[in-house]
């Protein structure tokens, strides 16, 4: 595309841009890895038995563990009375040193697992089996004296267990864990969890005895929130003026905007929407659709950006077609459009049903659990040959380049230096692209993987996870505000024609 910074800017500050863009991408990496903690804490909680009595949901007492109104509790079930209903509690976050710990909103968003502890009894159990659950979970805040019901329901969860090795009395199943809920904001300060199984008719029959239940509260880290929000802070305002001067540029211009700089605005326009800091109202706002919304701006982003790459290297193929038309790219920007729609569908049965009931899990029921898989697999398959796709484009712009450069030895001296910087320009951007792009499927991979699988060594203490979050978000900052300055219209192309067609004559 002709007429653009990227074609008139010096060597020299060309230079400085490339060398500014690697330490911020170096420091961005270095902050998540040396500064930031893990993204995320986990705390195993052994649920109390408690005795409850045997009443109607609506008129059921709350029971915790400790506290003001601590429960009677047991250390068998066998101590259960005919009179009375076992009630499995969990309160968090638990006591340190006699000193009551709260919940902070800078951990942003909780979810729990429960882990079925069986003893095994003289049989093998049939597995899978369903076990069914009434489930409670209020919160108290600081000074109340009294826990508030958040929500109440009924679930259902396919329990898997293998025999213990040594089939012999008190020895334990291996159950897999079972989710439990998610909140997509954590804004009180003391959650309770109460359990019940229910027996009545026929009720967890298959699932025979269950001796304890493990709650696993996972949490955001407030470190990890605190560095993730000044990142977001900082890029942002940049990002905007960068998209500011572009667009500035684009309209100053003495005709109409064409494909490559509409698909640059509107990849800017999307960061601009990743970048917006609206988490920090979090911290004064109940918000617990926040992570469906961060959910769905990043999909938002992840379609234009995979959209843009395709544009971008269509644009810059030199094939003597006509092009500047997105109706040409429908084939292209079919498998992105695809893969997108798979994840916005499973990402709306999930935290969608979610807002209203944390409990819901879509893994939850073996219909649920095949439809969530299939739905990822066939966006991944999409995402692997979008990739594909997308370096047969890059080579194929790399092959056309390389028979335009045929024609350059017969050009004058500063007519054929000015094409080969020209050439070279874009052949490292291209690159970079490609890097981006290799960066985003990695950085999915990893995020949605355990860190302990990344971590080298117990003692290691550079957090890899954290790293890959934050360099990978500062590189796609980094990436498009590049683009927008480099591929913005220049004022110097004008003059640089004028020079050239002189020289030539």
């Amino acid at each position: 595309m002709a007429g653009v910074v990227l074609e008139t800017l010096s060597n020299r500050k060309l230079l400085g841009l490339v060398i500014g863009v690697l330490v911020l991408q170096v420091v961005a990496f270095l902050i998540g890895g040396l500064i930031a903690p893990a993204p995320n804490s986990a705390t195993s909680l052994l649920a109390t038995k408690c005795l409850g009595e045997i009443t109607e949901p609506p008129l059921r007492d709350w029971l915790e563990p400790w506290g003001q109104n601590k429960c009677v509790s047991i250390q068998s079930i066998d101590e259960v009375f005919h009179d009375k209903e076992l009630v499995f509690a969990v309160r968090f976050p638990l006591m340190r040193e006699n000193v009551q710990l709260d919940m902070s909103r800078w951990f942003q968003n909780i979810m729990a697992i429960i882990n079925v502890e069986k003893v095994y009894k003289n049989r093998d159990l049939a597995f899978p089996a369903t076990l069914h659950m009434d489930a409670r979970l209020g919160y108290k805040n600081k000074g109340d004296d009294h826990w508030t019901e958040l929500v109440r329901s009924t679930e259902t969860r396919p329990l898997k267990c293998e025999p213990p090795e040594i089939k012999d009395d008190g020895y334990n199943y291996h159950c897999e864990v079972l989710s439990l809920f998610e909140l997509g904001s954590c804004h009180h300060d003391y959650y309770l969890v109460n359990i019940r199984l229910p027996m009545q008719g026929g009720l967890n029959s298959e699932t025979g005895r269950i001796d304890d239940l493990t709650l696993v509260e996972i949490h955001q880290n407030g470190g990890f929130t605190r560095v993730w929000f000044a990142l977001k802070t900082f890029v942002f305002p940049l990002l905007l003026m960068a998209l500011a001067w572009n667009a500035h540029r684009v309209r100053k211009l003495d005709r109409q905007a064409n494909l490559l700089e509409k698909s640059l605005l509107c990849l800017g326009c999307t960061l601009v929407l990743l970048d917006l800091p609206v988490e920090w109202l979090t911290l004064w706002m109940h918000m617990p659709f926040m992570l469906l919304f961060s959910d769905i701006r990043q999909g938002l982003f992840y379609s234009v950006l995979f959209s843009f790459w395709i544009i971008f290297t269509g644009e810059h193929l030199m094939d003597q077609l006509e092009r500047n038309r997105l109706v040409l790219y429908w084939k292209h920007l079919s498998a992105v459009v695809f893969g997108c729609i798979c994840l916005f569908v499973f990402d709306m049965c999930e935290r969608g049903i979610q807002l209203q009931n944390p409990f819901y899990s879509v893994w939850a029921t073996t219909v649920g659990m095949r439809l969530a898989l299939a739905f990822i697999v066939m966006a991944g398959v999409a995402g692997c040959c979008y990739f594909l796709f997308l370096c047969y484009m890059v080579l194929k712009v790399f092959r056309n380049i390389g028979a335009k450069r045929e024609s350059i030895p017969s050009m004058a001296k500063n007519r054929r230096k000015f094409y080969l910087g020209l050439i070279f320009r874009f052949k490292f951007l291209m690159f970079m692209t490609l890097l981006c792009a290799a960066m985003t499927v990695i950085a999915f991979i990893i995020v949605n993987v355990s860190e302990g699988y990344w971590k080298w060594g117990a003692d290691n203490t550079v957090q890899y996870n954290s790293a890959m979050q934050t360099g990978v978000y500062a590189m796609w900052n980094l990436y498009v505000i590049c683009l927008l300055i480099l591929y913005a219209p220049s004022h110097k192309y004008k003059m640089l024609q004028e020079q050239s067609e002189a020289t030539r004559e």
